[in-house]
C-alpha cells in the first residue's frame, strides 16, 4: 500500500523556506485506530514529507490519535478514512485560531510564565539569574547545536554533598510548555518561600536544560509551530531528526523509531548523528554516576514514564519506578485533580527506541529516570498561556512527592 505518489514526495511546502507558515484553515482530527491495517495506514499518513500531516501522537491500535489536515489533503483524508472504515471527528475548525493566540503574548514584554518565551529571551533571562545569584548557581555550555547555539543548563547547588536531580527539556521543539515549565521551576527554587520548595534548592544539586533542541525550538517560533526534530539535514528531501530517538541504547529496536527522514520519529542515520545528542553524551559522562533522578519534560497526554521504551521487559528497578511515579501522578492530581498514568513507556504509550531516559538509565545506572508528557487539554502541542502555572503548579506538587518518596525508599542520598 502506497498512498504518496514520488511527486508528492518532492513537491514538500515549508521545508526549505524561511517563510513563516500558516496553518489557516487546517482542521484537527480525532481518529479511533482500532485495527492494525488501519494504524499502518495513518503511520504511512505520518511519514508524509513536513509541511503535509502533523500527528499529536503515533498511532496504536486501541488509541484515539489527533492529526491537523491541510486544507489542500481534506479531500484525500476524507477517502482515506472511508476506504479504511476509519471513526474520525472534526477536533478543531481552524487551528491557526489556536497559534493566532499565541501571538499577541510573543511580543516584547517583561520575562515571565502568562507568555511563552523564545530561546534568546531564555538565555537572556538565565543570564539575569547568573549574576544575582553567583554563589548558589553555575552556568554551563552543553555544547552546540548543528546550527551553532549554544545549549545551556545551570547548576543550582547550596551546598557540597547533596544528590542530584538532572532536568532535560524541550528536545521535541514544539513543545513549548516544557522550556515554560522548566523554567518556572528553577525561578520557584531560587525565589519560594514554601518550606517544601526550600527544602529542594538546599539540600538536592539540581541541573537543568530549558532548551535542549534550541534550533528546533527557534524554528518553531519563527517558521514552523509544529516542528518537532532538529534541524540538521542529511542528504534528503526532509529535514531534521528526532533527538529522542537518537541515543545509543537499543536504537531502532523493534520499530521503536523511523528509518524515514520524513517521518517525525527519525532516529537519524546513525546513533549520536546529531550534535545535540553528542553534547548531552559527552556532558553527562562525568555526572551520570552522581544523578539520582533524571527527568526529561515533554508533552503531551498525561503520563509519569519510565524504562524500558524499547521493550515489553521490565527493569530490576521496575517496583521502585512504579511506587516513586505513583506518588508523581498523585503529585500532578493534587492542585487539579489532573490524572496521570504511570507506566514503562514501552506497555503505557508505545515502543520507543533509542530515547534519553533509556540510554540514561542504562549508561549511568540511574535508579529514577521518568519521563513526564504533560497536558495537552485538547490543544495538543499548542497549549493556550493562560494554561502554564497550572502546568507548573502541578510538576512541582508531582517532584516534592516524588522526592519525598524516593527518600522513605532511600534512593535519595548522594551517589558517588
Amino acid at each position: 500500500m502506497k498512498l504518496l505518489s514520488a511527486l508528492t514526495l518532492l513537491l514538500v511546502v515549508g521545508v526549505i523556506s524561511a517563510e513563516k507558515m500558516r496553518f489557516d484553515h487546517h482542521k484537527v482530527y480525532k481518529i479511533d485506530v482500532r485495527s492494525e491495517e488501519q494504524m499502518e495506514a495513518l503511520r504511512e499518513l505520518e511519514e508524509t514529507p513536513n509541511g503535509e500531516y502533523y500527528f499529536w501522537d503515533s498511532p496504536r491500535v486501541g488509541r484515539s490519535v489527533d492529526v491537523v489536515v491541510p486544507p489542500q489533503k481534506l479531500y484525500e483524508f476524507g477517502g482515506i478514512m472511508k476506504h479504511f472504515s476509519m471513526d474520525h471527528e472534526l477536533k478543531i475548525e481552524n487551528f491557526q485560531t489556536l497559534i493566532d493566540a499565541e501571538t499577541p503574548a510573543i511580543q516584547p514584554r517583561a520575562f515571565g510564565w502568562t507568555a511563552y518565551n523564545n530561546y534568546t529571551e531564555i538565555y537572556d533571562w538565565m543570564d539575569v539569574l547568573l549574576e544575582t545569584y553567583p554563589t548558589i548557581l553555575t552556568g554551563h555550555i552543553v555544547g552546540t547545536t548543528y546550527q551553532d547555539r549554544p545549549i545551556r543548563a545551570v547548576k543550582l547547588s547550596y551546598k557540597e554533598g547533596n544528590p542530584t536531580i538532572f532536568i532535560e527539556s524541550n528536545i521535541h521543539a514544539r513543545e513549548w510548555i516544557t522550556s515554560a515549565t522548566a523554567t518556572w521551576f528553577l525561578n520557584e527554587l531560587l525565589t519560594s518561600t514554601d518550606p517544601d520548595i526550600q527544602d529542594l534548592a538546599q539540600n538536592i544539586d539540581w541541573y537543568i536544560i530549558p532548551v535542549f533542541n534550541v534550533d528546533g525550538f527557534h524554528y518553531t517560533h519563527t517558521t514552523n509551530r509544529l516542528w518537532r526534530k532538529t534541524r540538521q539535514n542529511h542528504a534528503t528531501v526532509c529535514f531534521g531528526t528526532d533527538g529522542n530517538r537518537n541515543f545509543d541504547f537499543q536504537w531502532m529496536v523493534n520499530n521503536g523509531a523511523s528509518t524515514n527522514p520524513c517521518s517525525e520519529t527519525f532516529a537519524g542515520p546513525v546513533p549520536f548523528s546529531e550534535p545535540e545528542t553528542v553534547a548531552l553524551r559527552d556532558f553527562l559522562e562525568p555526572l551520570g554516576s552522581k544523578i539520582n533522578m533524571y527527568l526529561s519534560f515533554h508533552s503531551q497526554g498525561q503520563y509519569v514514564l519510565f524504562p524500558y521504551g524499547h521493550s515489553y521487559e521490565t527493569t530490576e528497578y521496575h517496583d521502585l519506578l512504579t511506587e516513586v511515579g505513583n506518588a508523581g501522578a498523585e503529585g500532578f492530581a493534587k492542585y487539579n485533580n489532573t490524572i496521570y498514568r504511570v507506566g514503562p513507556t514501552s506497555s503505557t504509550l508505545y515502543i520507543a527506541s533509542g530515547t534519553s531516559v533509556d540510554w540514561a538509565f542504562n549508561e549511568f545506572n540511574i535508579p529514577l529516570a521518568y519521563t513526564f508528557e504533560f497536558i495537552g487539554l485538547g490543544y495538543g502541542f499548542v497549549l493556550p498561556p493562560e494554561h502554564i502555572l497550572r502546568n507548573c503548579y502541578e510538576t512541582r506538587d508531582a517532584i516534592i512527592a516524588m522526592v519525598a518518596r524516593s527518600r522513605q525508599l532511600g534512593f535519595m542520598s548522594p551517589r558517588t
